[in-house]
């Protein structure tokens, strides 16, 4: 669906030279020439600066760089969705999966679901944690996906539209790098965190979480908070790398291998459970109720 050279775009402007991409790409240098030189004429721009250095982007080969990324996986999801349009089964029920919202958190409910409602079937839909994907899945709820898990609030029901069936309410931790000296703790104290950077997802994401921004702003004003678009594994690399703490769940303390995630002296909860869309499959219902029953 999308344009076979914007690969070939991505290859090169990686390794920052014909010949690596064609070494990589399993083709000759000239057709990796043929394929930039015919997509910088089809799209009337200059991607690369050539160079004795090695190829350069410039300004607009940039721009494009850090987008067809998104525009391949875009399609590569697109074509996955008609697949399972065409082959939508009413007991099929499909739920969203990412590195932030991984399914092993449902692992200890399936074999309770399944003994009450054994004719459901299940698919994981892996996506990207990006707005944009993210972003996607909400906004076709019950469409291409019947079921998200993660944190909520009503705010956010509203915009997305769906409703929410809460599995627990979960404290506000801390991730912390394991080589940091808070790591040694069982449990983290505001004190802990006075004089130090503390990374917290932008406001208006997470009604409780703006409450307990509110807090700190006012009555410790020696935390400096940073702020972050959106819960992604480039942000747990910071964490890690650069020795601040992060806002964060339990529900994350393996989502990266070098931070850990700890409790904090403090009375902050998020709802936590299932989002589905407002008209909802029958297949979801009976999951749903069989998911109460079951508790």
């Amino acid at each position: 669906m999308y344009n076979s050279q914007l690969n070939t775009f991505l290859v090169v402007a990686r390794v920052h030279s014909f010949n690596k991409a064609a070494d990589k790409l399993f083709i000759s240098p000239p057709a990796v020439v043929k394929q930039i030189n015919a997509l910088e004429q089809k799209l009337h721009l200059t991607l690369f600066r050539r160079t004795h250095q090695g190829l350069i982007l410039t300004k607009s080969g940039e721009s494009l760089y850090r987008d067809a990324e998104f525009i391949i996986q875009y399609s590569k999801d697109a074509v996955e969705r008609a697949r399972y349009a065409e082959n939508e089964r009413d007991d099929v029920i499909r739920i969203a999966t990412s590195p932030m919202a991984p399914a092993q958190t449902l692992t200890g409910i399936w074999k309770d679901i399944h003994k009450r409602c054994p004719e459901l079937k299940f698919q994981l839909i892996s996506h990207e944690n990006t707005v944009e994907q993210v972003n996607e899945i909400l906004s076709n709820l019950g469409k291409t996906v019947d079921l998200v898990v993660g944190y909520y609030d009503e705010k956010y029901l509203q915009r997305w539209k769906c409703q929410a069936l809460q599995r627990s309410v979960e404290p506000v931790c801390c991730a912390v790098s394991v080589y940091s000296s808070l790591a040694e703790k069982e449990m983290l104290s505001i004190e802990d965190l006075q004089g130090r950077d503390l990374m917290m997802i932008q406001r208006g994401w997470n009604g409780y979480l703006d409450k307990l921004r509110d807090d700190l702003q006012q009555n410790c004003p020696r935390i400096r908070i940073r702020d972050f678009e959106l819960f992604r594994l480039d942000i747990f690399n910071r964490c890690q790398e650069d020795d601040t703490a992060i806002i964060s769940f339990r529900q994350w303390e393996n989502v990266h291998p070098l931070i850990r995630v700890l409790p904090v002296a403090w009375d902050y909860t998020v709802p936590y459970g299932f989002l589905f869309p407002q008209r909802c499959s029958a297949s979801v219902q009976r999951f749903l109720s069989a998911y109460q029953a079951s508790c």
